[in-house]
C-alpha cells in the first residue's frame, strides 16, 4: 500500500506542477486585463492621419508573382467610434439568421459583422459579439479579398477601390449581392457575394479583359486584424495565426512569435486555408482549389501595428477579350463543431476541423464531444451530459479499476507479512526489497496496479477540459442553481458565504460551492485507504484535498462538476470491490482517527 500511495502522489503532484502555476497564478491577472479590455475599447481616439492601407503594387517591370498584400502604410485610427466607422462609407447590408453587418464597398471588405446568436454574457440583454470592426477604430478587424496585378493591367481591386452596388441591395442567404468594378482600361472585374444560413461567404469574380491585351493578375485575400486578446495566453488553448496547407499541415503562430519574427512565410500549396482565431470565433480565407498559392502570417510594426493573414495565388494571364473567373469562400464566425463539420465535408476543405484547437488528444477530444453532445441533444443540459458521461467512462475503466481495486484489497491482505519483513529485514533494504518481490510473487500482487487507471484517465481528464474549455457548445451553457455557465469557474466564493454577504472577493479567493464538494470527495476518497505511517505522507494526504480545492475553483465550473461525480463514483466502486474481497474499509476509521483528541505524550 505505501508504494501505491507513492505512485499517487508522484502522479498528482506532477498535474499540479504542469496546470496550476498557470491557473492558480494567472486567474487574477484575466478578470483585471478584461476590465482593462472593456476600456480600452471606449477610449477609441480620434487621429487626423489619413486613410487606411493599399495592396503594394509590383515594382517596374515585377511579375505580380513578387508583391503580397499588406506591406507598408499609413493605417492610422481615424473615427471616433465604430458607427462613425461605418457611416463613413457606402454599404451592402448583410442580414442572416445567424450574421448582421454590412460590407464596405470601398475594398468590398468584410468589416462590420456581428454574431446574432452570441452575448457577451449570459445576461439576455447583453449587447450581442462583435467579430468584425472597422480599420478606422482601434479594435478594426477585416477580411478582404483583391487582385494585385501587373503595369499593363491599369488600376485591379484593391483597398482603395470603390466598388458600386445596385440600389438597395441586402446581401441574406437568398439574395446574393452583385459588385462591378471597372478599370477604365478594358478590364471589368464582376463580384457575386453569397452566403448561406450561417458562417460562410462566398466570392465568385469573373474578370472580362476588352483591352485587346493580354494581361496577368493575381487574386489575393488578407484577415488583418490591428489588436489581440489581452487576456494571457493559455497553454492550452491558441489564438492567433493558424492555417492548414496541404502536405505542410497545420501551422499555428501565436502573436508572440509573429511579433518576434515580424514575417513567417509558407510554402507554397494547392489546398488549404488560413486565417486568425480567437477561442470561440475567427476568421479564415478559403482560396480557390484550383489554383495554387502562397500564404504567410505576418506582423508589421511600422506605423500602426497589426497582425496579418494572406494568401497571393499564382498569376492568371487574361488573352484578349478573354475572361477568368476566381472562387474563394470567406468563413467569419462561431466555431460551432456541427458546422465546421458541415463545411470541410460540404466543400472538401482539408482538415477544416483543426480550426478548433481539439489539442493532442484529438483522437479522445472530439469524439468526447460527440458523446457529450448527444446525451446534451437529448436531454437539453450539458451538466446533466457531462454526468452520464463520466459514468460511461468510469464503465470502460471498469474492468482495469476492478483488477487495480482487487490488487489494493490483496495489499491489505498481506499487510501483517509486510510488517513482519519489515521487522525481519529492516537494516538490510537489498533483502527486505527481494522478500517484498517473493511476496508479491506468491500472493500474485502487482505493487504498482493501483496507478493505472490513474494514468490512464489523465488523458481522458485533459481532454474534458479542452472539449468543454474550447467548444463553444459550452459557453454560457447552464447547469441547475447558479451554475449558468458550464465554462467559466463556480462564481460563488466561501469568503463571502456564497453571496449572503454583501461584498465582493478577489478572484483567487473564490472558492466556491463545486470546488468544496469536489474538495470533500477527494479526502473521502484518500481516507478509504489506510492512514500511510510516514509523517511526510501523512501530511501531503491531508492537504492534496486543499490544494486541489483552490486549484480547481479557477476551473470551468463543469470540470469541477466532473471530477467530484467522478470522485464520488470511485468511492462507491472502490467500496463495492473491498467489501466484496472481503478487506476492511479505513472510510469510518480514518474519519474517527483523524478528529480523536490524541494523547499527550508522556511527561
Amino acid at each position: 500500500m505505501q508504494n501505491n500511495r507513492n505512485y499517487f502522489i508522484a502522479i498528482a503532484l506532477s498535474v499540479l506542477v504542469l496546470i496550476v502555476w498557470q491557473f492558480f497564478y494567472i486567474n487574477p491577472r484575466i478578470e483585471a486585463e478584461r476590465q482593462a479590455t472593456g476600456q480600452q475599447q471606449e477610449a477609441v481616439t480620434r487621429d487626423p492621419s489619413p486613410g487606411v492601407e493599399g495592396v503594394p503594387a509590383p515594382a517596374a517591370g515585377q511579375a505580380p508573382d513578387a508583391a503580397l498584400p499588406g506591406g507598408a502604410g499609413g493605417l492610422e485610427v481615424t473615427a471616433v467610434n465604430r458607427d462613425a466607422a461605418i457611416a463613413a462609407s457606402e454599404r451592402v447590408a448583410i442580414d442572416t439568421p445567424s450574421l448582421t453587418g454590412s460590407i464596405n464597398l470601398t475594398g468590398a471588405r468584410f468589416d462590420d459583422l456581428r454574431l446574432k446568436g452570441y452575448r457577451e454574457t449570459v445576461d439576455d440583454d447583453s449587447p450581442i459579439i462583435t467579430l468584425l470592426s472597422p480599420a478606422a477604430i482601434e479594435t478594426g478587424y477585416f477580411v478582404e479579398l483583391g487582385y494585385v496585378g501587373s503595369e499593363a493591367a491599369g488600376p485591379v481591386p484593391g483597398a482603395d477601390t470603390v466598388w458600386e452596388a445596385e440600389a438597395g441591395a441586402e446581401l441574406t442567404p437568398q439574395t446574393p449581392v452583385t459588385l462591378t468594378f471597372d478599370n477604365g482600361q478594358g478590364l471589368v472585374f464582376t463580384r457575386t457575394i453569397s452566403v448561406d444560413d450561417d458562417f460562410m461567404f462566398q466570392v465568385d469574380d469573373t474578370v472580362s479583359n476588352t483591352s485587346g491585351e493580354t494581361v496577368s493578375l493575381a487574386s489575393y485575400g488578407r484577415s488583418t486584424r490591428f489588436s489581440k486578446p489581452t487576456t494571457p495566453s493559455i497553454f492550452v488553448l491558441h489564438e492567433g495565426l493558424l492555417g492548414f496547407f496541404g502536405d505542410a499541415g497545420l501551422r499555428e503562430i501565436d502573436y508572440s512569435d509573429v511579433e518576434e519574427d515580424g514575417i513567417i512565410s509558407v510554402e507554397q500549396a494547392s489546398a488549404g486555408w488560413m486565417g486568425i482565431t480567437d477561442k470561440y470565433w475567427a476568421t479564415a480565407l478559403i482560396p480557390d482549389q484550383a489554383n495554387p498559392f502562397v500564404s504567410r502570417f505576418a506582423y508589421f510594426g511600422e506605423g500602426r501595428a497589426r497582425y496579418q493573414t494572406d494568401f497571393r495565388a499564382d498569376a492568371l494571364t487574361i488573352p484578349a477579350d478573354g475572361t477568368v473567373e476566381v472562387a474563394n469562400k470567406v468563413f467569419a464566425g462561431a466555431k460551432q463543431v456541427p458546422i465546421i463539420d458541415g463545411y470541410q465535408d460540404q466543400f472538401q476543405i482539408p482538415s477544416f476541423d483543426l480550426m478548433i484547437d481539439w489539442g493532442w488528444f484529438y483522437f479522445i477530444t472530439k469524439p468526447l464531444f460527440y458523446l457529450l453532445d448527444f446525451f446534451y441533444r437529448l436531454l437539453g443540459n450539458f451538466g446533466v451530459s457531462i454526468l452520464i458521461t463520466t459514468v460511461l467512462i468510469k464503465l470502460v475503466f471498469f474492468p482495469l479499476a476492478n483488477k487495480s481495486y482487487v490488487s489494493m484489497a490483496n495489499m491489505k491482505k498481506v499487510q501483517p507479512k509486510m510488517e513482519e519483513i519489515k521487522k525481519k529485514h529492516g537494516d538490510d533494504r537489498m533483502a527486505m526489497q527481494q522478500a517484498m518481490m517473493e511476496l508479491y510473487k506468491t500472493e500474485k500482487i502487482n505493487p504498482i496496479a493501483g496507478c493505472w487507471p490513474v494514468l490512464l484517465q489523465i488523458p481522458v481528464f485533459f481532454a474534458l477540459y479542452k472539449v468543454i474549455y474550447v467548444t463553444i457548445e459550452m459557453r454560457h451553457a447552464p447547469f441547475f442553481g447558479w451554475i449558468q455557465d458550464l465554462s467559466a469557474p463556480d462564481p460563488t466564493s466561501i469568503f463571502n458565504l456564497f453571496g449572503l454577504l454583501p461584498y465582493d472577493v478577489p478572484a483567487f479567493l473564490l472558492i466556491g460551492v463545486w470546488p468544496l464538494i469536489m474538495g470533500v470527495t477527494m479526502f473521502l476518497q484518500m481516507r478509504m485507504n489506510p492512514t500511510p505511517p510516514d509523517p511526510t505522507q501523512q501530511m501531503i494526504f491531508n492537504w492534496m484535498p486543499v490544494v486541489f480545492t483552490f486549484m480547481l475553483a479557477t476551473f470551468p465550473a463543469g470540470l469541477v462538476i466532473y471530477w467530484a461525480w467522478n470522485n464520488t463514483l470511485s468511492i462507491l466502486q472502490q467500496g463495492f470491490i473491498m467489501k466484496r474481497q472481503g478487506v476492511k474499509i479505513e472510510l469510518w476509521d480514518n474519519l474517527r482517527g483523524l478528529f480523536r483528541r490524541k494523547p499527550k505524550p508522556a511527561e
